[in-house]
């Protein structure tokens, strides 16, 4: 028999079956899209989208600041006391609580907040890169908040995100922050090549081509973490791992940990995120399969490593 896992690591890296939180996750999915497009409203234009993420934060995610009429204000997701917040430079504060509610409650509220502060934001109010478009103000369907999954969630992708700023240290090229997609809700980090990539055959839902043919306009390889399903064939949270365009070899190529497979729908490494929180050692576990996923992509695109990585003096520290 095993012996038990520390108390420490159960709390870091908590369990988050899927079923337990499908109708939280498709709320929590959508309240995050509403957020995030204050971002693409506001924030200025950077490479691949980069100015629209949301990003980790001690407490929850946060946009950032954003610019707004010579000001700056930020909106956080805090899952600890589970608030909304928005913050403006002058020191004004508005919340809502997050509590069981319709996606069109929260939009209503939302735009409240940022009436009351004087925010003025044009927001696109329908979902992006999911099946579904019922409006953000008429959907009374997605109402689910267990604010105890929610946390879990914010959690795992607090760790995700230290681990892979451990990885994303090791690259000297061009490479993305590690941050939060709110139109898929996953994390990542992607690290690029410096060639250009062929035009990207787009087809995501409700997502304009050219939107996505911005985001892979160069080579890149990405590793992220996501809660799984959304209409994938992952039913599970799992790690993952890509290179775009996909160079031959990809679904033979050795990769680690031991559980990480290539999966032939998705054009996708995958690694049980429950592999990783039960290893002996979840960052090890995580760092082996972001970098081995690398090293079979950069190898077999012919990427220029020497000029792209640091040395040997640098590449394993912090891990």
């Amino acid at each position: 028999m095993s012996p038990p896992r520390p108390a420490r690591l159960e709390m870091e890296w908590p369990a988050l079956p899927l079923a337990e939180w499908q109708e939280t996750r498709d709320t929590l999915q959508r309240w995050a899209q509403i957020v995030g497009k204050t971002r693409l409203a506001l924030a200025p234009m950077q490479n691949h989208w980069w100015q629209v993420v949301l990003h980790p934060t001690a407490r929850g995610l946060t946009t950032t600041p954003m610019p707004v009429d010579g000001r700056a204000f930020e909106v956080e997701f805090d899952f600890l006391d589970h608030r909304l917040e928005v913050r403006t430079s002058g020191g004004a504060v508005r919340a809502l609580d997050l509590a069981p509610m319709s996606v069109a409650d929260f939009y209503t509220r939302y735009r409240a907040l940022l009436r009351d502060l004087e925010l003025p934001v044009r927001l696109w109010p329908r979902p992006v890169e999911m099946v579904d478009t019922i409006p953000f103000p008429e959907d009374r369907e997605h109402a689910a908040y267990d604010g105890d999954a929610a946390q879990r969630c914010w959690r795992i992708l607090l760790q995700s995100h230290r681990v892979l700023s451990t990885f994303r240290g090791r690259f000297l090229g061009k490479c993305s922050p590690v941050h939060f997609w709110w139109g898929g809700f996953d994390l990542a980090c992607t690290r690029f090549s410096g060639r250009p990539a062929p035009p990207h055959p787009g087809g995501i839902p409700h997502l304009a081509d050219w939107v996505t043919r911005e985001s892979y306009s160069h080579e890149c390889i990405s590793v992220g973490w996501w809660p799984g399903g959304g209409g994938s064939p992952i039913l599970e949270p799992a790690y993952y791992a890509y290179a775009y365009p996909e160079p031959a070899g990809c679904p033979d190529a050795r990769v680690g940990p031991k559980p990480a497979t290539y999966d032939l729908q998705m054009r996708e490494w995958i690694l049980p995120y429950d592999a990783v929180r039960t290893a002996p050692d979840p960052d090890a576990a995580l760092l082996e399969f972001a970098q081995s996923t690398y090293d079979a992509a950069a190898n077999l695109a012919g990427w220029d490593r020497v000029t792209l990585e640091r040395g040997d003096a640098f590449t394993r520290a912090g891990s």
